[in-house]
């Protein structure tokens, strides 16, 4: 990946930006940070990262100012864009965990785990957890079983539209662990902390053409 077009990582104070930063600079992507509206509005390759309440991420892009840049690049200049775990939920239209609207990229909303039926599955959704590829997307290797990835969530997508849905895992019950729309990508497990599958997700977007 050229020097001149970092995959930018929307720095708003929400999740471990170190950690993901790391690792694609481990898979040798050129990497910078993106906590200003000029600054989003200036990359070439986004990375919405996130770990907690969705409510606090809404309120967190807003306060940043980012929530109109991020549409305008992600919507109209068809920027790439890739959402991990709570970066994927706050693409959605809205949360069963609060009562902010989701940035809407994506038809679909966020619900959390029913396990009531279940006394060995607990919430959260913690640990290592195998996927399913269920279409080709550019970023998981549909050829490839047995892909495991490590989930911290007690809230899952659900999609309106099948065909948005890359991969599944279960937890009690089926979810989605991966959609994309067009530019834009959301993993629900965290590729910085899946190892050489996780290595595999973060080096296939840096490859990815702007």
């Amino acid at each position: 990946m050229s020097a001149a077009a970092p995959i930018s990582i929307v720095a708003y104070g929400v999740g471990n930006i170190a950690s993901v930063a790391n690792m694609l600079r481990h898979v040798g992507a050129d990497v910078a940070l993106a906590s200003t509206p000029d600054e989003v509005r200036a990359a070439r390759k986004l990375v919405l990262p996130g770990v907690g309440a969705f409510d606090y991420g809404m309120e967190r892009l807003a306060r940043a100012g980012l929530r109109e840049p991020l549409d305008e690049a992600v919507l109209e200049r068809r920027t790439p864009v890739l959402g991990i775990c709570l970066g994927m939920q706050l693409m959605c239209r809205s949360s069963e965990e609060g009562r902010a609207r989701g940035l809407g990229w994506v038809e679909a909303d966020v619900h959390r785990f029913d396990v009531a039926d279940d006394a060995t599955l607990k919430v959260p959704h913690m640990g290592w957890n195998v996927v399913q590829v269920r279409r080709e997307d550019g970023l998981l290797a549909a050829a490839e079983e047995g892909q495991r990835f490590y989930f911290v969530h007690s809230y899952h997508v659900q999609c309106d539209e099948a065909g948005d849905v890359v991969a599944t895992a279960r937890h009690g019950q089926t979810f989605v662990a991966a959609f994309r729309r067009s530019n834009i990508h959301g993993v629900q497990f965290h590729p910085e902390k899946s190892h050489r599958y996780g290595m595999s997700v973060l080096r296939r977007y840096a490859a990815l053409p702007c």
